[in-house]
């Protein structure tokens, strides 16, 4: 590895040559590859971190450009999964490093052995169900994550160190109900405020990584990008007062499948991911021959697309499939509909 590259990040007295080399051997995984996820995907493999495994179930919509920094409008045009488009970037940016792309739902069943190595887990997400998984997870093995969100113009960071910090539960004990609070959907997202918060993230990561884990505060950080607010808030005492059942009691209703949904609607986007009951390994193929007669359809090596030809509201409906027996189905908000469609038309 030529360290040259990374020359001016060594002279940083954070990082130095001892540092370096701490991230050269790092392992990270990042859940997500959308806003947030670009961000961070970017400055870790920037800086040299040694593996970082990105997954990511979507794949790339032109709205996606006004703030996801790594795809261009040749990968809206190629129907491209994010972290296909993403990775093609990134070994641009860095080819000495090790880029894992996996294109794939996280849910109970996988999660673990995507974690399988790992020192961190960062949070790229949009829903809370795989925030509280990922809580799960790391409860479980002790691997450290750093929550993060944002909408509008500000968004959150929390660092999680397993029994040594407060933890989501701590924080919040389940899960906000669906309309209980505002979404990229409602609040819509400024492409500034995703750039702030994913780079607060991914300094707080590189302190981890570069073994200053201990100087890092245990605080929820708060940026408004529009009114210049920054506020951190002690949540040193959760732990203690929450009697949280997941650090106490060794509670794991996400991870042990206790807790999980086969529909998921998807922020913003008008569309309801569907999820079979089983992990399969289709054919896209055979799926995208069987659906010739459906609508216009188009395929790639990693998905395939239908527009169906029959009405089902105002919206078209548009179904794009992967290999592993996922459908995000565009057009609707309704996961029943979207059930019904996904059982239609893929037939399992």
């Amino acid at each position: 590895m030529s360290l040259s590259r990374y020359h001016k990040q060594m002279l940083f007295t954070g990082v130095g040559l001892d540092g370096q080399q701490r991230l050269a051997d790092s392992r990270v995984l990042l859940i997500g590859c959308g806003a947030l996820g670009c961000v961070v995907a970017d400055t870790l493999v920037r800086a040299g971190v040694g593996l970082v495994r990105i997954i990511d179930r979507d794949f790339v919509e032109l709205s996606n450009l006004q703030r996801q920094i790594l795809f261009d409008e040749q990968d809206v045009e190629d129907h491209l999964p994010k972290v296909i488009a993403a990775e093609r970037r990134l070994r641009r940016v860095n080819s000495e490093i090790t880029i894992e792309p996996i294109v794939a739902d996280v849910d109970w069943s996988n999660i673990s052995e995507f974690a399988d190595g790992v020192s961190l887990v960062l949070d790229g997400t949009d829903n809370f169900e795989i925030r509280y998984l990922i809580n799960d997870l790391s409860l479980q093995t002790g691997i450290p994550w750093i929550f993060t969100g944002c909408t509008g113009s500000a968004g959150q960071v929390m660092p999680i160190f397993p029994h040594d910090s407060a933890c989501l539960r701590c924080l919040m004990p389940s899960p906000p109900p669906p309309g209980s609070t505002e979404t990229c959907d409602t609040a819509g997202v400024l492409g500034p405020a995703v750039n702030v918060v994913a780079s607060f993230q991914a300094a707080l990561a590189l302190k981890i990584l570069t073994g200053h884990a201990d100087q890092v505060d245990r605080k929820l950080t708060i940026i408004d990008v529009w009114t210049g607010s920054f506020r951190q808030v002690d949540i040193s005492k959760l732990p203690a007062n929450s009697q949280c059942p997941a650090c106490h009691r060794g509670e794991r209703l996400w991870l042990h499948g206790t807790q999980k949904s086969s529909s998921t609607i998807l922020c913003g986007r008008n569309a309801v991911q569907v999820t079979p009951p089983e992990k399969l390994t289709l054919s896209l193929a055979d799926v995208a021959n069987r659906l010739q007669a459906s609508g216009e359809v188009v395929a790639n090596p990693f998905l395939v697309r239908v527009t169906v030809l029959e009405s089902y509201g105002e919206h078209p409906i548009e179904m794009t499939v992967f290999p592993d027996g996922r459908a995000i189905i565009r057009g609707t908000e309704d996961p029943a509909l979207a059930r019904t469609l996904y059982s239609r038309y893929i037939g399992t």
